[in-house]
């Protein structure tokens, strides 16, 4: 008998309906406390050998229906290796996707799952490195840890460094942000790479993996348990609606910022580029010029980087704050 099963560390599925194969029918589950949706995350068994057909009957109406363009549904028998499935198309309001399994058991996602176990595990082995300095900012309102990681080179000079901030994953649904989060921190702290040495030189890194630990393990696109857009409470946050960039923002001042990356992903655009913050009151063309410096650097360095697609930019002082 095929089942299905969110109850997990970043599940989101509701069953309608999975007792016919030929159309085993899905829901997604909404933030709770907000009305944003698009990530699922689920566990199909009893399904080997089967052709079975899913069918998610409220993808249409998702958040971002234009991220189902072109889109794929990632699958994993182990948790481990993903890939995509090739038969996935958005019929009316339903995304439609096929798969004869090859095991009893099958996991579906939006994209690859970054689970808190994971970011867990990652806090664990980072910390390791004699560079790392772990600080607990505080709780959030599930009680989860706020993990941050400043990344410094031992020097007894202790010469002035630049705090350089990179934060990540405030939309819990883009956990390829904290992919790219896990795999700048095992570049940064690699002996063996040159650019790495010599940035710790001249700064310290200040690293939150994962902004919105709440909104991860419970399976939510956009928010935190309150149902918070982190991302659109930087102006005013609280400790009772928004404590993540509260406690994030605390920090920051005592810190100071001399650089900050942001990391997201989007659903929409495939493209890696920069949204940069020409709408803020205080944009200067000191500010402009090094965006375009920074901005110039990476496309030298990566031909993935590009400046051709992205966000439109905002009018000086129209940003929302």
């Amino acid at each position: 008998m095929i089942a299905i099963s969110d109850g997990f560390d970043g599940g989101n599925i509701k069953a309608l309906d999975p007792a016919d194969p030929k159309r085993i029918r899905l829901e997604i589950k909404k933030d709770e406390n907000a009305e944003f949706f698009q990530w699922f995350y689920f566990r199909a068994t009893g399904v080997k050998g089967v052709d079975a057909t899913y069918a998610i009957e409220n993808a249409g109406q998702a958040s971002y229906p234009d991220g189902w363009k072109d889109y794929k549904v990632a699958a994993s028998y182990d948790l481990k290796e993903w890939f995509r499935i090739p038969d996935t198309r958005l019929d009316q309001n339903a995304l439609l996707f096929s798969l004869k399994a090859q095991s009893n058991s099958v996991y579906f996602a939006y994209f690859a799952p970054y689970t808190m176990v994971r970011h867990q595990n990652l806090i664990a082995s980072t910390t390791a490195s004699p560079l790392v300095e772990y600080e607990r900012l505080g709780a959030t309102l599930d009680g989860q840890d706020m993990d941050l990681l400043k990344i410094e080179k031992p020097d007894a000079a202790k010469s002035p460094k630049k705090p350089c901030w990179i934060i990540a994953r405030q939309h819990p649904g883009e956990t390829m942000a904290e992919w790219f989060m896990e795999g700048m921190l095992e570049r940064i702290l690699s002996p063996s790479y040159p650019v790495a040495r010599e940035l710790l030189e001249k700064v310290v890194f200040y690293v939150v993996p994962n902004m919105n630990p709440d909104g991860s393990r419970r399976g939510h696109l956009r928010t935190n348990a309150a149902g918070a857009n982190l991302n659109r409470e930087w102006e005013s946050p609280s400790m009772e609606r928004s404590p993540e960039v509260f406690l994030v923002r605390q920090k920051m001042k005592a810190t100071g910022v001399d650089f900050c990356l942001d990391v997201h992903g989007d659903e929409g655009l495939p493209y890696n580029f920069i949204a940069g913050a020409e709408g803020i009151p205080k944009w200067t063309d000191r500010l402009a010029k090094l965006q375009e410096s920074y901005q110039s650097a990476l496309v030298r360095a990566n031909p993935d980087f590009q400046t051709t697609h992205g966000y439109d930019i905002d009018e000086p002082g129209k940003a929302n704050m």
